[in-house]
């Protein structure tokens, strides 16, 4: 292949060897191959709608695309860097595949529009693959809660027991935060989803082309309104970028509880093996790697989008060769999304959840405190004054070695004469769950109709 620059008519002397090698994007990039020959498909077949190339040419360039395109996928295809990118490599080839015709495809455009529909049409893609892994991941939610729906534990705030709620509310609440994840995806689809090319290098293009037409081949529901936005937009990316790293920081989250459940401290839920690693010299070592791991990819992601913000922060419009950054932390984010939220739904399928451990735990440390404060309550005290009746209660039974369910009703009465017998109906853990029946709440029946509604809505 002859590898002389499609733009070096300007210049005299051969570009620095490490320069080249420097600037070349083609490492990273050809991974954009198929939406690059996708794109360039479409635009060659509205050169020739609009006459401005002959119809014999177009069907020369889309032959030839479609037989580069065969010859990646088989592997068969030498990816150049003195030809720096993606587009010059497919380009360049098909030049050389069907001579004359294969240099006029670029008739009407620039690479400054061209890379802009190829990572738009690419991240469109992932996107509708990033949503499908999240479905999958509140599928798995889903289930866990369904098998455990009655299955009782402590509820923390400060990490310290607080009240107890269902196993399967607490689930729910990660399907709350994995369903806004899922929404933000779609909101970044749909202010991406508009066609850049046709921008040209920024100002436009003197050919009379057919924008619309081009969007109406590649699925895009409308064009871009300003060329110099067109070719310098990367808000797409960081916004993608942005609402990944809002998943990820939910998926953080979900590991380190699961890292701590998995403790023998807590026992509350075990990982398959599949999905653990063993110690080199701790034989008894199960060690929760996939969840640590999806903790400490999320600083890379969070780490990606800094970066984009840093390249995008202080560019003049329109296009600059700082933006060739873009795509390794967009690349790289999709990869580690795409890969956390597929090994996090095949993991949380596969959890098998410790029911007793998880009610003993929510029987300790006085988890139904705010119960008895609520009885009182209803008993005519004012709130401020049941709540120091029961600190002093749960303080007498830190002094005595006894949790709230071991007092007598003596014991109690000395508290507060308002107690009475139906004290202790209203401190076992089923009624504290239950009694929270207000939408949002932990009651068995809420969560059932909370499980309901979401697969009613999916």
């Amino acid at each position: 292949m002859a590898h002389e620059k499609l733009w070096g008519g300007r210049f005299s002397e051969p570009t620095d060897k490490f320069v080249e090698e420097f600037t070349a994007s083609i490492d990273f990039d050809k991974r954009l191959y198929h939406q690059d020959i996708r794109g360039s498909i479409a635009h060659a077949r509205m050169l020739g709608k609009q006459g401005i190339i002959p119809m014999a040419d177009v069907e020369r360039i889309v032959e030839g695309l479609q037989d580069i395109l065969k010859k990646i996928e088989g592997g068969k295809f030498d990816f150049s860097v003195a030809l720096e990118d993606i587009h010059m490599n497919i380009e360049a080839r098909l030049s050389e595949k069907i001579g004359e015709a294969g240099k006029r495809l670029h008739t009407g455009r620039s690479r400054n529009d061209q890379v802009a529909v190829d990572i738009r049409l690419y991240l469109r893609d992932e996107i509708v693959e990033i949503s499908a892994y999240l479905d999958l991941l509140v599928d798995s939610l889903i289930s866990q809660a369904e098998k455990n729906l009655d299955v009782i534990m402590p509820g923390y705030t400060h990490l310290q027991t607080a009240q107890p709620i269902l196993f399967s509310h607490h689930m729910m609440a990660y399907v709350e935060m994995f369903a806004r994840d899922r929404g933000r995806m779609e909101d970044c689809l749909g202010r991406m989803n508009v066609l850049p090319l046709g921008a040209g290098a920024l100002a436009g293009t003197t050919f009379p082309i057919d924008r619309e037409h081009v969007a109406e081949l590649l699925d895009f529901p409308e064009v871009t309104r300003n060329s110099l936005d067109s070719v310098s937009d990367r808000d797409f990316a960081l916004e993608f970028i942005s609402a990944s790293s809002i998943l990820m920081m939910h998926l953080s989250r979900f590991s380190e509880e699961l890292i701590l459940w998995s403790t023998s401290e807590f026992k509350f839920v075990e990982l398959t093996d599949s999905f653990c690693t063993g110690s080199s010299i701790m034989p008894q070592k199960k060690n929760p790697d996939v969840p640590e791991l999806v903790r400490g990819k999320t600083g890379r992601v969070y780490g990606n989008l800094m970066t984009l913000l840093t390249v995008m922060k202080s560019l003049p419009l329109a296009y600059n060769k700082d933006m060739q950054e873009d795509k390794e932390p967009l690349f790289d984010t999709i990869d580690t999304v795409k890969g956390s939220l597929k090994i996090f739904a095949d993991m949380v399928r596969e959890m098998r959840i410790n029911s007793g451990n998880m009610r003993a735990a929510a029987a300790k440390g006085f988890s139904t405190a705010t119960d008895v404060a609520d009885y009182l309550v209803r008993k005519g005290m004012p709130f401020r004054d049941a709540h120091e009746v029961v600190g002093k209660t749960v303080a007498y039974c830190i002094a005595n070695g006894k949790d709230l369910p071991d007092l007598s009703l003596a014991e109690w009465q000395g508290f507060s004469d308002t107690i009475g017998e139906d004290i202790f109906g209203c401190i076992t853990l089923e009624a504290s769950v239950n009694a929270r029946a207000a939408t949002g709440g932990t009651a068995l029946e809420r969560v059932k109709a909370e499980i309901a509604r979401v697969k009613a809505g999916r």
